[in-house]
């Protein structure tokens, strides 16, 4: 795993359907008009619909994470997501396309009490069709040891 360390992963694209917003905001309960009524967010600063925060979570890790996901498992462990870092920079809109690109930023060993763990953090950036960084995630992980 060490030879993926700051190699980022060809980017993958994500088209941001106005009409996948609503049933996204309705999974997750959020009842903000902002991303679902039209009328309403084109009266706001943003001009148009735009996504729950959430939306493009997993987004642009899919490569990445299954590289690993395949590693990981081989040695009969999975992992646990130590919890999710957001920044989010401009807002994205219905309509824009995403690029997103993943890269695994560092990876350490320490000792624990019932063996090594194992630390990896996961980084992800998006970028609307103008390049422009609007979102970046950093997903730190642990892998416990073998029981």
């Amino acid at each position: 795993m060490l030879d993926l360390v700051g190699k980022e992963d060809p980017p993958e694209y994500f088209d941001v359907e106005i009409g996948h917003l609503k049933p996204f905001a309705q999974a997750i309960e959020d009842p903000n008009p902002l991303w679902s009524d039209a009328a309403y967010a084109t009266k706001t600063r943003y001009g148009s619909l735009t996504p729950p925060p959430t939306f493009l979570i997993d987004a642009g890790i899919i490569k990445l994470a299954d590289k690993l996901i395949a590693i990981l498992e081989s040695s009969g462990v999975g992992f646990i997501n130590k919890g999710t870092e957001i920044d989010y920079f401009l807002p994205i809109k219905a309509g824009d396309t995403i690029k997103t690109t993943a890269k695994l930023m560092d990876i350490k060993e320490k000792a624990g009490n019932n063996g090594k763990l194992l630390f990896m953090t996961l980084e992800m950036n998006y970028f609307n069709q103008r390049g422009e960084l609007v979102k970046r995630c950093r997903d730190p992980f642990i892998k416990p040891p073998k029981k």
